[in-house]
């Protein structure tokens, strides 16, 4: 299998689904791109389920480019997106493009993402002049949830859908090579993707769209604070991982671990040597 880019997601449009899954470190993007998966995206929910941050908006391009760099360090297939953190292009839109370019420079990455804002065309289209391939993301946008009357379903009325047609039908003029589209009626995410020539990726978003993401830490059971509605878990860890850990206290208290099979030895003529 060869190193997935850019053209090779556009071409799955109307082909197939679509599978993306977000990463943060080494052994679980190695893992998910062992099994075939389309897309990587190091997620700015890095802050929430890594590193037990409240809000997105608290993560900056130290920790992103930190755990792209790991992530792009296991992939030999899937396309990684960076997913650019709030202070790097909505606090300071002048500086997106440097830090879009250093997502692909510094930590390897094939593209990025961005969530719409108010500048987010402008921003937009300097990165794609720099070359640089871009994500977009409309509907809920957890970076500015506050703005858009917190983490909600967007677009369940017809003057807020036709908002949601309409940035998406900006952003792939803008150039963009796919949208995600968060916590967003089936339906008009069904519209979006009919409309668009560019794959959608849908989370929250129903069966329409032309692919789907989630995060990888809610889909096996490694992030216990809240559920959202529209994650699926495939396997709890959680427990899994507990008992382990208990089972380890437990065997060391007792001085079963480590045991022989556990341990290294000197031969005996080397001890009689030292202890002579």
């Amino acid at each position: 299998m060869d190193k997935t880019v850019v053209q090779d997601i556009l071409l799955l449009k109307n082909k197939r689904k679509i599978t993306m899954l977000t990463a943060y470190d080494y052994p679980i993007a190695s893992l998910i791109d062992k099994a075939g998966i389309d897309m990587i995206l190091v997620g700015d929910s890095l802050a929430n389920v890594v590193l037990g941050l409240e809000s997105t908006t608290q993560v900056g391009m130290w920790e992103m480019l930190h755990h792209a760099k790991a992530v792009t360090r296991a992939v030999k297939h899937a396309l990684v997106i960076g997913d650019m953190p709030y202070d790097s292009y909505q606090v300071d839109p002048d500086a997106s493009v440097k830090n879009a370019l250093r997502f692909i420079n510094e930590a390897k990455c094939d593209a990025v993402k961005l969530e719409w804002f108010d500048k987010c065309i402008q921003v937009t289209e300097g990165i794609v002049k720099a070359g640089v391939a871009v994500m977009g993301h409309i509907g809920l946008t957890p970076q500015t949830a506050d703005k858009i009357g917190g983490f909600k379903v967007q677009g369940k009325d017809a003057e807020a859908a036709q908002r949601l047609i309409e940035q998406a039908v900006l952003l792939e003029k803008t150039g963009c090579f796919a949208l995600v589209l968060e916590c967003v009626p089936d339906k008009i995410a069904g519209m979006i993707t009919g409309m668009l020539k560019i794959p959608t990726i849908g989370i929250g978003a129903g069966q329409y769209c032309d692919g789907q993401v989630l995060v990888i830490n809610d889909m096996v059971g490694l992030f216990e604070r809240y559920k959202p509605k529209f994650v699926k878990q495939y396997i709890n860890l959680a427990p899994q991982i507990q008992k382990a850990i208990e089972n380890y206290k437990n065997e060391v208290l007792e001085g079963k671990f480590p045991a022989a099979e556990h341990s290294f030895t000197i031969k005996k003529e080397e001890l009689d040597k030292l202890e002579r």
